[in-house]
């Protein structure tokens, strides 16, 4: 159900822009996993993999990996590469200052 969520929620980021097409849009949703990649033709686009750990038990998580982009109001185009896990989310972007 939790991937299903993240899933609806991202794809519903895709489709906010009703001028945008939409040029590729992929899905695979387990009980255990899942995978989304997808790109409109104003440049958005996302992908993502995740696994729930440790099924079951007291110390289930769900570990993902993914990026997204878009195009700012300033015309410039950002990245954002990511993982979320047990430890938080963890976003690397050369437009995201870096910790000391």
């Amino acid at each position: 159900m939790k991937f299903l969520i993240v899933f609806v929620a991202l794809f519903a980021v895709a489709l906010a822009n009703p001028t945008a097409d939409i040029l590729r849009s992929e899905s695979d949703v387990g009980p255990e996993n899942f995978k989304y990649d997808w790109e409109t033709s104003d440049g958005q686009a996302a992908q993502a993999q995740g696994v729930l750990n440790n099924p079951g038990s007291d110390h289930e998580s769900l570990a993902v990996q993914g990026s997204y982009r878009f195009v700012g109001d300033d015309g410039v185009t950002y990245q954002v590469n990511y993982i979320a896990d047990e430890n938080g989310f963890q976003p690397q972007g050369a437009h995201l200052p870096v910790a000391p």
